[in-house]
């Protein structure tokens, strides 16, 4: 062997971060091997028989748990030249290297890995500085050839029945600059097309091997619409039966709600939204450009066209108090929302990364201690002693819900009573009604939430 390319937790989807740079790579004659963590054991031969090892690190969960890999696939291939890439590579590049990364890439990665490899074939060592590239690259379809089949990750499940989902994206970066949001210290603004074709290809690949679902995963599906229409008219054209979801912020479900009937006529069932909040001071933190009245209204024109909603927050902030959080569980009710928001939305707590656009606010800046190299974070601490354990106990409470299939209802109910013991008696909604389930993905953990401890427990090599 002479790549070897790792994924450790990609949200439950066929890692499309070591598709496509296994494509790039077979192209230029490499013998890759793609092993996805999440699903499949890592060998020590596995690592010893490659020249070349790149790991993905897109998200905060697989940087962690990346960190806990490397030294083990340093010490079973000495030899080997290791790469991490993704969002969170480059901006924690020092710890990496420290853990055994030779180089860490972000942004548009795959020919330089190519380059990299090509060097490795010509018999010398890279040398290569750490960067974020976003130069505009014509990205070939990506290669699954080696990856676990789709019936190992996370299904659809709608209307009773489940339906083996693929992955794909249309665009990567995004245009908007939210402070809290892990792209925007690599892309800065900016974002990058797939060309169209690329994009087809992969759906169409991943229809053959039995996806009846696709989720793009773009941080914002309409920063392009021009771009985006033509690639799910020409998907409906040539498998109608075939549904989607995207990922849309609150502004852009408003601003392109004209848009809206010609989703759902292609087949998009669903949209997850990043709200993050209800509370209008949290929102203007986070410079989310939108306000609670933008999410009642476009949480009004998703139900009119009969797209379910996935809402996801950071319901625990240092602004988040008793107050705040009690009104945020009452603002679900209110909006209907119990069964468009997973448990573990309930619990996750922000999270302030290297690089984070919110350590440019001065209270940010007095609250947080020193950077953790082992969290990844700038820890902070509540204000309130009392909110901090709240979180901690509806983590908890989210985990055991999740594993025994509790109803969203009946999780609702409990949060509400966990409330009430550790913060004190608040107000509660005059009915929670058992709705019925809307359409979601059966992996329910989120980019921006810890580790869970069974996945920090894994063993490599």
């Amino acid at each position: 062997m002479n790549v070897l390319l790792i994924s450790t937790y990609e949200l439950g989807h066929q890692p499309l971060s070591l598709a496509s740079p296994a494509a790039w790579l077979r192209r230029a004659g490499a013998d890759v091997v793609c092993v996805d963590t999440s699903v499949t054991p890592l060998t020590a031969e596995m690592a010893a028989n490659a020249a070349l090892i790149g790991i993905s690190v897109p998200m905060h969960t697989a940087t962690r748990l990346a960190l806990d890999m490397l030294p083990h696939l340093r010490a079973a291939a000495p030899n080997a030249y290791i790469v991490c890439y993704g969002l969170y590579a480059p901006l924690n590049a020092a710890i990496l290297h420290q853990a055994g990364a030779d180089c860490c890439l972000g942004g548009e990665v795959e020919e330089q890995l190519t380059a990299i490899w090509q060097h490795i074939a010509a018999g010398k060592r890279p040398s290569v500085a750490d960067t974020i590239l976003l130069n505009r690259l014509d990205l070939i379809p990506p290669d699954r050839n080696g990856l676990p089949p789709l019936d190992r990750y996370a299904t659809l499940i709608s209307g009773g029945k489940t339906h083996l989902a693929g992955y794909t994206e249309t665009t990567r970066g995004c245009k908007h600059l939210c402070r809290h949001c892990p792209v925007v210290p690599v892309y800065n603004g900016h974002f990058r097309v797939v060309p169209r074709s690329t994009v087809l290809a992969d759906i169409r690949a991943q229809v053959a091997a039995g996806a009846r679902h696709i989720t793009f995963g773009d941080p914002d599906f309409l920063n392009g619409p021009g771009h985006v229409l033509p690639i799910v008219r020409a998907m409906h054209a040539e498998f109608p039966d075939l549904t989607y979801d995207v990922t849309i912020k609150i502004e852009h479900i408003i601003r392109y709600a004209h848009l809206l009937p010609e989703l759902r006529a292609t087949g998009c069932i669903m949209v997850v939204s990043a709200v993050e909040a209800l509370d209008d001071t949290i929102l203007t933190r986070f410079a989310k450009r939108h306000s609670r009245a933008d999410v009642v209204r476009a949480v009004q024109l998703l139900r009119e066209h009969d797209i379910a909603l996935n809402a996801t927050f950071v319901a625990f902030t240092p602004w988040t108090t008793r107050q705040v959080y009690r009104d945020f569980l009452l603002g679900i009710a209110e909006l209907g929302l119990i069964e468009s928001v997973a448990p573990v939305q309930y619990g996750l707590r922000l999270l302030i990364p290297e690089g984070s656009r919110l350590l440019e606010l001065p209270d940010v800046q007095a609250l947080v201690e020193p950077f953790d190299p082992e969290a990844l974070v700038y820890p902070w601490r509540h204000p309130d002693p009392a909110m901090d354990t709240l979180q901690r106990e509806v983590m908890a409470l989210a985990q055991c819900s999740e594993q025994c299939g509790e109803s969203r209802s009946s999780f609702y109910l409990r949060l509400l009573d966990l409330c009430d013991r550790i913060i004190g008696p608040g107000p509660r909604p005059a009915t929670v009604p058992d709705a019925a389930p809307v359409p979601r993905l059966s992996e329910p953990w989120y980019c921006c939430a810890e580790p869970t401890d069974s996945q920090l427990m894994a063993k490599y090599l």
